[in-house]
């Protein structure tokens, strides 16, 4: 992959049999491109970023970011099912429980909060003209 402007890729498959299968595979995405090949790389120019193009591309951005959530909340819902565990079966104290839940809900928050600010910072690009 090269990009030789800002709103064309160029890509030259490693194996020039798939040339056929990559162009393909580029047509059909939902990106609004249509490759040009020349026999050795692909050409592809992106259109200009209309607002409602914009505002799909948001919609696309909160999505992952809510994924991203989540996942950071399914790993602390799993350390702390690990914690109690732990604290069950007798090998840790209560009081090494809680600290360690409190330090499993600081990290938690220190990742929610970095995927919040680099939505909105998405977010701001994707509105900049």
């Amino acid at each position: 992959f090269t990009a030789p402007e800002a709103r064309v890729i160029l890509v030259q498959p490693y194996d020039m049999g798939a040339m056929a299968g990559v162009e393909r595979a580029i047509r059909d995405s939902d990106l609004g491109v249509n490759p040009a090949n020349d026999g050795k790389v692909l050409r592809c120019v992106f259109p200009e970023l209309t607002e409602e193009r914009r505002k799909e591309y948001i919609k696309v951005a909160r999505g992952k970011a809510e994924d991203g959530r989540v996942s950071v909340r399914n790993i602390r819902r799993t350390a702390k099912q690990g914690l109690e565990k732990l604290e069950k079966d007798g090998e840790v104290g209560k009081d090494d429980v809680t600290g360690a839940e409190k330090r499993l809900d600081g990290l938690t928050k220190k990742h929610v909060d970095a995927i919040d600010d680099m939505l909105k910072s998405k977010e701001s690009e994707l509105l900049e003209v």
